[in-house]
């Protein structure tokens, strides 16, 4: 039979359960709330369980969500068995239309073909679905309700915003219990969270959804990466360069993503003069044109163009999330121009730049997926051949390093094929923070060409390539990572010297100067609080060390040093300068 808007659930015990479960939730909701109208109810994988869409006449809250769980526990208890029918299909029609149900009577119009409809009951619960579930409502024991959210019917923003109810479902009690620790310890790391507490970034609606600011420590850390991601470029042949936020729209139409890419663009700004600019949605055509400067010798290839370089995308409203996914960003980007017999080794250099950007970082849990085009035709440019070219070579460096990959059929951009460096965030959500890619397409639209050896007109490929990501996606991640407890080398404040008493104001002064000429970022608590609350408060902001000085560490030199374990020793001043240097110095995790 047709798809009607939810997922089969096969032979998968687990995601039957929780399809099963997606039918209680609508079941309860209709008891409680007679005029709802419900959409669809999908068993989902990520995050683990089950959503259903409803049209309430106006939005509940999660307050609701109790009264809701509460009778879907009371449908389970009673026992229910769930009943597959098969309708006729103007039969199927009278009942949703009686039931008022007009987004099911839309999937039936829409979706489903021939005379027959599948329908499951549960009780007075009619819905249309293939199935299967589980025997009964009693079946049902561990589940829960988590959260609500908003979200348009069909994923159109012009048609209506339903009501999301998310919750999650197991065969055991204690497998529940499981998830819902390992939940709370995510909302513990989540990095929105986080960076509202440690006063590391903000969103305000003045400025606009999707466009973060970075505040004072924020923009610290995103200086340490940047320092540390653009020396490494550098030390390996990369050459850095500045190009503008906007170019004129005629640059988009060019390279492809005016046609293409569109639907990601801001608006074109038009001037009187007929002028238009665009706010660029990636940086590949301001580096082409920095190509093109000047005639090319096979003598300059590989040339690597880099940029931590501002990208402008109107995501929509619905998918921004905190840091993760925005609308402007700054890429760490860059394009290498190179011969076609140079392009393995600068793919493997990508990657194993990427590799090396991920294992200072911390970035110790992710997949490969190597991204091929969609197969409908005007979703990409050039020939298939070329098409195939560039996987091939991109699926040979990967295995030629000996790594494992999957395949993301239709994933790719539209001008080739790419490498995705799948990483998660504390929910286990999926995405993308590093890139490779390989274009045979972009150098032909543009012409590009260099003198090779024996002096005629050759074509470049181009490596299209992001080694540690976007910065604000980077960030997200690594807050969640370390829970905003950073490396010494990338928190905002290394140590915090707090003196005992006012007294030993000036000796705690005196240690913040020498950290600082070494290059520690050093804060004094000069407060006139207990020294308890200096330290609270110290860790509460997970500073790596406090150095406590008091009248003995005046008369020796020393300082009283507390790590971020707990752990305490008194030392020379002189002695902790070199060891947190060294500890920075080296990156240390």
């Amino acid at each position: 039979m047709a798809d009607y808007g939810d997922h089969e659930t096969g032979d998968d015990p687990l995601q039957r359960l929780r399809h099963s479960t997606a039918h209680l939730l609508a079941a309860a909701v209709t008891e409680l709330y007679p005029n709802a109208k419900y959409a669809i109810g999908p068993p989902i994988e990520n995050p683990p369980g089950f959503y259903y869409d409803f049209d309430f006449g106006k939005p509940i809250s999660e307050s609701d969500l109790t009264a809701i769980e509460s009778r879907m526990r009371k449908l389970a208890q009673a026992d229910i068995p769930f009943e597959h029918e098969v309708m006729p299909r103007e039969q199927a029609i009278e009942e949703f239309r009686k039931r008022g149900q007009d987004y099911k009577l839309e999937l039936i119009a829409g979706k489903v073909e021939g005379d027959g409809v599948s329908v499951y009951r549960t009780g007075d619960f009619l819905d249309l679905c293939r199935g299967p579930h589980v025997r009964s409502t009693k079946d049902l024991k561990a589940f829960k309700l988590l959260r609500v959210a908003g979200a348009y019917w069909r994923g159109d923003e012009k048609r209506p915003q339903l009501t999301r109810i998310y919750g999650t479902a197991w065969q055991t009690p204690r497998e529940l219990d499981d998830y819902l620790k390992f939940l709370e310890e995510a909302e513990r790391r989540d990095h929105k969270k986080l960076g509202k507490d440690l006063k590391l970034f903000a969103v305000d609606d003045r400025v606009g959804p999707g466009l973060p600011l970075w505040l004072p420590d924020g923009a610290t850390i995103r200086r340490e990466l940047e320092r540390f991601i653009v020396d490494e470029e550098l030390a390996r042949g990369y050459q850095h360069v500045r190009t503008p936020d906007v170019a004129r729209l005629d640059l988009f139409r060019q390279s492809g993503h005016a046609q293409l890419y569109a639907e990601y663009m801001y608006p074109t700004m038009k001037f009187e003069d007929g002028e238009e600019l665009e706010l660029r949605p990636v940086n590949c055509p301001h580096h082409i044109v920095v190509y093109q400067t000047e005639l090319r010798s096979y003598r300059d290839l590989p040339l690597r163009i880099a940029e931590i370089g501002n990208n402008w995308r109107y995501e929509r409203s619905g998918t921004l999330a905190g840091m993760n996914r925005v609308r402007s960003f700054a890429l760490n980007d860059a394009h290498i121009f190179c011969t076609p017999g140079q392009l393995m080794d600068e793919v493997k250099g990508a990657i194993d730049l990427a590799l090396y950007f991920s294992q200072v970082l911390g970035i110790d849990e992710f997949r490969y997926q190597l991204s091929t085009r969609d197969e409908v035709k005007d979703k990409w440019l050039g020939t298939e051949e070329l098409w195939q070219e560039a996987q091939a070579a991109l699926a040979e460096a990967l295995e030629s390093m000996g790594q494992q990959y999957k395949v993301g059929a239709g994933e790719a951009a539209f001008y080739g094929p790419k490498i995705d460096f799948q990483v998660y965030d504390a929910h286990r959500r999926e995405f993308t923070n590093s890139t490779v890619q390989v274009d045979f397409q972009l150098p032909q639209r543009f012409d590009l060409e260099y003198v090779a050896e024996d002096g005629s007109r050759q074509r470049p490929v181009m490596v299209h390539r992001g080694a540690a990501g976007a910065m604000e996606r980077l960030f997200s991640y690594l807050i969640e990572r370390y829970a905003g407890a950073f490396p010494t080398w990338l928190h905002p404040t290394q140590v915090v010297v707090a003196p005992i008493a006012d007294a030993h104001a000036e000796y705690a002064q005196q240690v913040a100067a020498r950290l600082r000429s070494a290059r520690v970022r050093v804060d004094v608590d000069g407060r006139s609080e207990r020294l308890d609350r200096k330290i609270r408060d110290a860790k509460l902001k997970k500073v790596p060390y406090i150095a406590v000085v008091g009248g003995n560490e005046v008369a020796s030199g020393h300082i009283n040093v507390r790590d971020r374990s707990g752990n305490k020793v008194d030392m020379p001043l002189e002695s902790f300068v070199n060891d947190i240097a060294a500890e920075i110095a080296e990156r240390r995790r």
